[in-house]
């Protein structure tokens, strides 16, 4: 089991020592969810919990994932950055491609692109697209940003994007590329991720019994696509935050669990608290279940 853990809570000054940390001892990625604006008014229409409303305010602070990863990336060497996740169909693949691929480089190849449909409806209205179409434009950026990363000569003309034909360099350092995950538990995300992912995210189960019956409908998309290769099954939600769980998980085919120190800690983080809760969980988690 690999274990992943949030970079939130903290003055933006103190993150690269708190990824510091984390990576000291032994998480293996750190992991940021990520929206474009807010609207002023808090919405009411977020599918995690009972009634709607999400786990923060319109005035949360929202930074830039890449520019974010990037001024960690300085203070570390080995953990890996990922999203969790990046609402994809908001842009075009020729900028996701060159923001990823860049950290990618500047990494030397810690990048996983976990992503989304999205389920804010403002974020869509605010850039003049349409939100009931954000599933067959997150296959096709998908689609298109594989091709520019793969692919010496590319163009695209599809009911989403039309360009080219393009260069686009540099490659992703790896020759695997750049993992893709694909974040929902709606069987259309879970086929999504089966058929187009490299991994599935996970949030909102509640028991064992639903993250089988899940992974088996990704599962069963991947394999009809002729899918072949590693694929990471990632837990976000509330079995991540049980360790009694781990072996019947990992036998079901999970890989990482992701875990929050504000679930312990509260809201509003202290680096030296933080550090000292990733102590405690290397020692009595991690330590037993890698």
């Amino acid at each position: 089991m690999k274990f992943g853990t949030t970079i939130m809570g903290l003055s933006l000054r103190k993150l690269p020592e708190l990824a510091a940390a984390y990576e000291e001892n032994g998480f293996e990625s750190v992991w940021m969810p990520e929206h474009l604006v807010f609207p002023a008014d808090p919405p009411t229409t977020y599918p995690y919990s009972p009634d709607g409303h999400p786990p923060f305010q319109p005035r949360t602070p929202v930074y830039d994932v890449w520019v974010l990863f990037g001024f960690l990336a300085a203070a570390t060497s080995r953990i890996r950055f990922a999203t969790n996740v990046y609402v994809l169909p908001l842009r075009h693949p020729l900028q996701t491609a060159r923001s990823v691929v860049t950290l990618d480089r500047v990494t030397r190849g810690r990048v996983t692109l976990g992503v989304g449909v999205g389920w804010l409806a403002d974020e869509f209205t605010y850039l003049g697209l349409p939100f009931a179409d954000r599933g067959r434009r997150t296959d096709a950026a998908i689609d298109a940003i594989r091709r520019l990363w793969r692919e010496e000569r590319i163009e695209v003309h599809d009911e989403f994007f039309d360009f080219g034909p393009v260069a686009f360099e540099p490659k992703p350092i790896r020759p695997e590329g750049i993992p893709i995950e694909v974040g929902g538990v709606s069987r259309r995300a879970l086929r999504r991720a089966g058929a187009r992912g490299d991994g599935w995210i996970e949030v909102g189960c509640t028991d064992v019994a639903e993250v089988k019956e899940k992974l088996d409908v990704v599962m069963e998309a991947r394999r009809a696509a002729g899918r072949t290769g590693p694929f990471e099954v990632t837990l976000c939600g509330e079995l991540a935050f049980r360790p009694d769980l781990y072996a019947e998980l990992a036998d079901l085919g999970v890989t990482r669990v992701v875990v929050d120190p504000r679930r312990d800690l509260g809201e509003r983080l202290e680096l030296g608290a933080t550090v000292d809760w990733a102590k405690r969980f290397a020692d009595d988690v991690i330590s037993r279940h890698t």
